[in-house]
């Protein structure tokens, strides 16, 4: 027979001992444990680091410290919180921002300008567009003029994050302030790229997007400067030389006073000086071949439409030459 008694102090001992072994856990696994809090909302035991504060405020305050004191990892922890727990408060268009100049501070310039494009995206009524598109117009910039092209200590995947920052400055500025400076802007780094076709078809469109932009002498100037280079290629292009020179003679008509007119007198020179040696070699061609007529006819070109290049003067000799032979 089961004694009353003994089962009691059983099913005393069955309720309580569960409590106990939670209190001794405690107690002794304290420091384990000291992060952790019980949440009878939730039922789960969580971490107060990875909880947002009651109130966007509180948390975008929050966050703002650890900013204000440098610690980056911090504020860039807690600003993310903020966004992910309350997307639809102001401080959430403000954490984003925020993230920017956080990856500016740390120098990484590639997280900022996407943490500001994630902004125009995601919070486009934001006051600060404005801001954040200059912010992402200044680092196209940096990486225009040669920075260090990483981000958090990985090499970026890309040739040069300047032509997708500038790109996206003009998609976000429309007719804006910097929309024709980034055009010119995305244009010279196609050209540093050797992307001669892509360069000259920014200029192009700095001229037809933005009739009344600072930048449209200097487009025209490039684009000729694209075609000289285009025709320095390993195939050498006569046409695209001849079309190099006529822009910058065209250039040269319409801007006479312009500083970088000078500049396009000497490529106009270097490259009647390229047309003149073209010429030449046609002729000397035809001299190996014994076409002796045709020879000639090369070598008065070159001597009739490039006078004042050394390939005249050796025209005339080889002239000289090919007229004792008869």
């Amino acid at each position: 027979m089961t004694n009353p008694l003994s089962m009691l102090n059983y099913a005393i001992m069955k309720r309580f001992i569960p409590l106990l072994l939670v209190v001794f856990l405690g107690l002794s696994l304290k420091p384990a444990y000291s992060y952790w809090i019980w949440t009878p909302k939730t039922g789960k035991w969580v971490n107060p680091k990875s909880v947002a504060k009651p109130t966007p405020k509180e948390q975008f305050d929050f966050a703002k410290s650890f900013y204000e004191e440098k610690k980056y990892d911090d504020a860039r922890r807690e600003f993310k919180k903020l966004i992910k727990t309350y997307p639809k408060a102001l401080e959430a268009a403000e954490s984003q921002y925020h993230l920017g100049l956080v990856g500016e501070a740390e120098g990484n310039l590639y997280e900022a300008y996407q943490a500001y494009q994630k902004l125009i995206d995601k919070y486009p009524f934001s006051e600060r567009i404005q801001e954040v598109i200059e912010r992402e117009y200044k680092i196209g910039e940096r990486f225009m003029a040669g920075e260090k092209r990483k981000n958090l200590g990985v090499v970026l995947p890309v040739e040069n994050p300047a032509v997708e920052i500038f790109t996206r400055v003009i998609d976000n500025s429309s007719y804006g302030p910097l929309a024709s400076k980034a055009e010119y802007q995305l244009g010279l780094v196609l050209k540093s790229l050797s992307r001669y076709y892509e360069a000259e078809d920014a200029f192009n469109k700095v001229i037809s997007n933005y009739p009344d932009s600072e930048w449209i002498e200097a487009a025209k100037f490039q684009i000729a400067s694209c075609r000289a280079a285009i025709s320095r290629g390993s195939d050498y292009d006569q046409g695209a030389t001849q079309e190099a020179k006529e822009k910058f003679e065209e250039f040269v008509s319409e801007h006479p006073e312009a500083v970088l007119s000078r500049d396009a007198e000497k490529k106009i020179g270097q490259l009647k000086d390229k047309e003149a040696e073209a010429n030449y070699n046609i002729a000397v061609f035809y001299e190996k071949q014994k076409a002796h007529e045709a020879a000639k006819i090369y070598y008065n070109d070159t001597i009739t439409h490039y006078p004042d290049t050394i390939w005249a003067a050796k025209a005339m000799e080889k002239l000289q030459i090919l007229e004792k032979k008869k």
